[in-house]
């Protein structure tokens, strides 16, 4: 029925505009498309990082290091911009049981540097470090600086 209407109703002209119409919105979509895939391509190619730390903690503190993260360093983090992405807690492998992971989003290494520079001469970072002296919880801290990849949906 649609295919007698568009026979029968619409002129000559009429079908040439919306021909066009339909050639002219595709053609818009296409070069929006383009453009943002070039926005997405330079993105990847920007000096962003991300920074692994993985905190191997004493036999049975992971409990005590996740309410410390909790309760004041997620908190001094964000005071020094230091934007976390997650954190995490291996579990299903007893090689990991005494670990506490995070992942800090960085705009890039200069940046990363400065605002670990700030939180570790913030006084109350301070505090908190004389605290871990006296009920020692991490053994040792792995840090990683990691790239995106072209291909990586998270840039």
């Amino acid at each position: 029925m649609t295919l007698n209407y568009w026979k029968s109703k619409a002129g000559k002209s009429e079908r040439w505009s919306i021909c066009a119409l339909a050639l002219l919105s595709f053609t818009a979509g296409s070069f929006i498309t383009a453009c943002l895939a070039h926005i997405h391509a330079v993105r990847a190619d920007s000096n962003h990082v991300f920074e692994l730390r993985v905190y191997h903690t004493l036999p049975g503190k992971v409990p005590a290091l996740e309410s410390r993260f909790r309760d004041t360093a997620s908190k001094l983090l964000v005071k020094h911009d230091l934007k976390v992405v997650g954190y995490w807690v291996p579990e299903g492998t007893s090689d990991w049981d005494n670990t506490f992971i995070f992942i800090v989003d960085h705009s890039d290494r200069e940046k990363a540097k400065k605002s670990w520079d700030a939180m570790i001469a913030d006084p109350e970072f301070q505090g908190m470090i004389k605290s871990e002296q006296t009920d020692k919880l991490v053994e040792k801290v792995d840090r990683t600086y990691m790239r995106p990849t072209d291909f990586s949906p998270m840039k």
